[in-house]
């Protein structure tokens, strides 16, 4: 059931996910449309979220967003006041004034996280929430997951510092999974879709970067998604059993990867399950220290790292 509206204000809006909008040039959506796609949200009960460009957008837009309840993700560059904002390169993230109440995206490269993740210590103590996205997800190795795993393990530590100075940052890659008891994944499709400065709709803002053959409906139109059962948790045999709860399940990867919306890949999975169990790993060490907190949260030991694996024995 569609519960969010994402709104793509222009061709060179953030991403704040997996993929790459490398557009340079500007296309606001146009105020009528923005206007038809808030009526449009009204209309179904819709939470919306509004995608930034890096430029201030006219005040006749500005006045129009205003008109309704909604979530602001921003690039860093964008002078709106961010409900999340978007970093996509670590010297910036580095050295901006972060704010401590402030939800932030630090979209990187695998190599960049891994030579650069001790920077964390000193923001962890800083934040309230980062999000962290790898930008080449689909190209992690097995020495990469290697170096992930030690990676989370010294992040980790890092955590539970906090958490004995009474601090709780949430980092998505550690936290989400201890705070979960059901899937949190993307959803796109199901949960949520994207309006685009076309004035069409798609799954999400990657489906709309690949042309508009891939549109799910228009604002004159409605919605017309083709086997939206596929969209659902319920309809992915491997993802429905699976206990990574913190994994993004990305619809968007998944169709690049594996040609189907409903099967991660390999990679996504390996991933997560290295999260998931460096997640056990710090519920079991917050524990030890005598914090009460999260007494409830069992994360279960498990011997494999991708589902597939256990069906293909």
């Amino acid at each position: 059931m569609i519960q969010y509206l994402i709104i793509q204000l222009d061709d060179t809006s953030t991403s704040f996910c997996y993929y790459e909008n490398s557009g340079k040039a500007r296309r606001l959506i146009a105020l009528d449309d923005l206007k038809a796609g808030i009526f449009f949200a009204m209309k179904e009960n819709l939470s919306i979220q509004f995608v930034y460009p890096d430029y201030e957008l006219p005040d006749e837009y500005k006045e129009t967003i205003e008109t309704i309840d909604h979530s602001k993700i921003v690039p860093v560059g964008c002078r709106e006041e961010a409900d999340v904002m978007v970093f996509n390169d670590w010297n910036t993230f580095l050295s901006f004034q972060l704010a401590p109440g402030q939800t932030y995206v630090l979209r990187t490269s695998k190599k960049d996280f891994f030579d650069k993740y001790l920077s964390l210590d000193c923001i962890l103590q800083k934040i309230y929430r980062l999000n962290v996205v790898f930008t080449d997800i689909d190209d992690f190795t097995d020495v990469d997951f290697t170096i992930y795993k030690q990676v989370l393990q010294a992040i980790s530590k890092m955590i539970s510092a906090c958490y004995a100075q009474g601090k709780n940052p949430q980092l998505n890659l550690l936290t989400d999974r201890i705070m979960l008891d059901r899937m949190n994944n993307c959803n796109a499709g199901w949960e949520s879709i994207t309006l685009a400065p076309d004035g069409k709709f798609y799954v999400c803002p990657a489906f709309y970067l690949e042309g508009e053959e891939t549109a799910i409906g228009d604002l004159k139109k409605g919605l017309d998604i083709k086997n939206a059962q596929l969209y659902r948790l319920d309809y992915a045999p491997l993802c429905r059993i699976c206990d990574a709860y913190q994994c993004k399940r990305c619809i968007y990867l998944n169709r690049k990867t594996t040609l189907e919306v409903n099967t991660p890949s390999h990679e996504q999975c390996v991933v997560s399950h290295l999260e998931r169990n460096a997640a056990r790993a710090l519920l079991a060490v917050i524990r030890q220290s005598g914090s009460t907190c999260m007494n409830n949260v069992e994360i279960k030991e498990i011997t494999y790292l991708d589902p597939l694996d256990i069906i293909k024995k």
